[in-house]
């Protein structure tokens, strides 16, 4: 019952942002000219699904997804790329969109559907770098423990259409971009590195950022990162002034979303925050305080702590698992098998980092389970290998693709 309950607050949230059922209210009114859809990220094929249903005009365009994150449409293209490492088949549909809207007139409309995943997804090299190296800056930044939004300041400045630049080449047809947010503060210019908002981060910014985690970088990187052609649009820029930005769904919107199916079940609901960040083990840590605190207080009162955010993993073993899965482990062994704590953690996109499980869930007896089977709980944190923990207990939250995307969605149930 308890599993039940919290699998049905993960639903609910991702529910919430379902773009068929939230974007009509946000799409623009028809040009007199041409209109071209440009899209990039895990929703943006049900995105362009959803603009399809509901424009009354005729329309041509072209998006990226990630591989398996497609759905059918009939004038927009769909394309299926690589994630969370950028390939050659997200570089030339981005090389694509980005040609599709140079050459438009003043009456022309670029609408654009941005998503999380989309600064994997829409990745076109700056000149005198190869995708094998944007591909080896991408890795070690996934490995390093970097936050999203340094992620984001380093791939821009080393990408020629993101960080506002597709924007500027759109000049000066009208601009209008509908995103689902996944990053924490609802940043325009961080979802998918922003690229059609103006850029506030520099070059010495994300030099910085390769400074703090010691990334090892080639010379080629560290070149373009030096070189002034390379800095991005910043506010002011004229070419920007006819792009407008609107957020379609946000992390806290699916958080409420769950807290009020909550309390509708009886449960008392506390939102934690849509925006919390760190290292998940550690995120756990504190979570498991709050949880244990609140079971003392509690009595026979049932409640939920919910949050979002996007937590980090900083990789020193080999095994498998994503951040959601490590925040569960962490918080499993911190918890220690009390026995009115259930939890669940699942990236709202179906997929926790590069496996094929939304996330998992615990129960008061995992770690007694684990130990039946001779798993070793924290020699298995230590390696990274969430993954293979929660395998092998039965207790992967396996959905699939959902085509959204709000970052992470955690529930603590203190029963």
């Amino acid at each position: 019952m308890n599993e039940t309950f919290l699998k049905s607050l993960f639903e609910t949230a991702v529910g919430a942002a379902d773009p068929l059922k939230v974007i009509q209210g946000y799409l623009p009114p028809a040009p007199n000219g041409n209109t071209v859809v440009v899209g990039f990220g895990k929703a943006a094929a049900s995105m362009a699904r959803a603009v399809e249903d509901h424009w009354g005009s005729d329309l041509t365009g072209l998006v990226v997804t990630r591989y398996e994150h497609g759905t059918d449409c009939q004038n927009i293209r769909v394309v299926e790329a690589g994630h969370p490492l950028p390939d050659a088949a997200g570089n030339e549909a981005a090389e694509e969109i980005f040609t599709k809207v140079q050459d438009l007139g003043s009456d022309d409309l670029v609408l654009c559907l941005c998503s999380g995943g989309g600064s994997a997804l829409f990745s076109v090299p700056a000149p005198g770098l190869t995708l094998d190296e944007k591909q080896a800056v991408n890795r070690a930044l996934l490995r390093s423990g970097a936050n999203i939004s340094e992620m984001n300041c380093v791939r821009k400045h080393l990408c020629a259409v993101k960080g506002g630049r597709l924007a500027v080449a759109a000049y000066p047809a009208t601009v209008v971009t509908l995103a689902i947010s996944d990053v924490p503060g609802d940043d325009p210019a961080v979802i998918a590195s922003g690229p059609t908002v103006a850029d506030p981060t520099t070059l010495a910014d994300a030099r910085a950022v390769v400074e703090k985690y010691r990334l090892e970088v080639s010379p080629a990187v560290m070149d373009c990162l030096n070189n002034p052609a390379m800095e991005t649009p910043k506010p002011g820029n004229t070419r920007l002034s006819k792009s407008s930005f609107s957020l379609i769904s946000t992390p806290v919107e699916a958080l409420h979303a769950a807290a009020i199916y909550a309390e509708k079940e009886g449960v008392k609901s506390v939102v934690l925050g849509d925006d919390i960040e760190g290292e998940a083990r550690d995120v756990a840590r504190d979570h498991a305080r709050q949880a244990l605190q609140s079971a003392l207080k509690s009595g026979s009162e049932k409640r939920v702590l919910i949050s979002g955010g996007e937590t980090t993993v900083t990789l020193a073993g080999t095994g498998r698992g994503g951040r959601n899965a490590e925040y569960l482990l962490s918080l499993a062994i911190e918890l220690e098998g009390h026995p009115k704590i259930w939890a669940i953690a699942c990236d709202t996109d179906g997929i926790d980092g590069s496996e094929d499980n939304a996330g998992a869930i615990i129960r008061p007896d995992t770690l007694a389970r684990a130990m039946n089977l001779g798993l070793d709980a924290a020699a298995m944190l230590a390696n990274n290998d969430a993954y293979g923990f929660f395998e092998a207990l039965g207790d992967l939250v396996i959905t699939g693709p959902t085509r959204t995307n709000v970052n992470d969605f955690r529930a603590i149930l203190i029963a």
